[in-house]
């Protein structure tokens, strides 16, 4: 099973489960925090895909909603890409930790008083710090690289009481720079074609968030 099929199974169940009891509640959020925590798998730059394994990307932001739905909001993200030893000779351990501040633009739609969606916009700066043994024996520990970073992403939200909601995310961050296996500290090319290497660095990040509404939702009475 895929990493996104499983997220989506999740969902569903989740949507299942909360369907058995419901807090009817009129939702008009203005400003909340949230947190999300993905996995991230590489789509772009056929040697980040194959050499580089993603184990984790999380963000926190705050936004504020206006009446239409429109909002504006700021965060930062974290993500780490391990080195893949089974896929380099000779084996060579390590990976790339990157940072993220950025502004984030969208809308947030409330569909019922249970389900909503949330199509966004992050870009900002992003700043990755790649270490592995070969760098530090060629004394280039660690390597440095920053860029712009965009991410279009996407949220199914399910409330779960007043002030609370529950997402599936899905994002597609873009950092503005270039992997190759001399990054790493790989000599040569690896048989992959050198135009690859002009190609940034970019992921599909999927994953689940929680969301706290400060002032936003009432509740007004309650179903069985």
């Amino acid at each position: 099973m895929t990493q996104p099929q499983f997220c989506i199974r999740l969902l569903f169940l989740f949507f299942l489960s909360g369907s058995m009891h419901v807090d009817a509640q009129e939702i008009d959020p203005d400003d909340s925090f949230t947190f999300d925590l993905c996995l991230p798998n590489a789509v772009q730059n056929l040697p980040f895909q194959k050499v580089m394994q993603g184990l984790v990307h999380a963000s926190a932001h705050y936004q504020y909603a206006f009446k239409s739905g429109f909002y504006m909001g700021l965060g930062a993200h974290y993500s780490y890409f391990a080195i893949n030893e089974f896929r380099v000779t000779p084996k060579i351990y390590g990976g790339i930790h990157s940072a993220a501040a950025f502004l984030k633009t969208g809308h947030e739609k409330f569909w019922s008083e249970r389900f909503g969606t949330d199509l966004g916009l992050r870009a900002g700066w992003v700043r990755s710090y790649v270490v592995s043994d070969a760098l530090t024996e060629l004394g280039q520990s660690p390597q440095i690289r920053e860029g712009i970073y965009f991410e279009p992403n996407m949220s199914f939200i399910l409330t779960s009481d007043v002030n609370q909601s529950f997402r599936l995310t899905i994002g597609l961050p873009i950092y503005a720079y270039p992997f190759s296996p001399q990054l790493i500290g790989i000599e040569g090319n690896m048989g992959y074609d050198p135009l690859e290497f002009e190609r940034n660095s970019s992921f599909l990040s999927v994953g689940f968030g929680y969301t706290y509404y400060l002032n936003g939702k009432k509740s007004t009475e309650v179903e069985d």
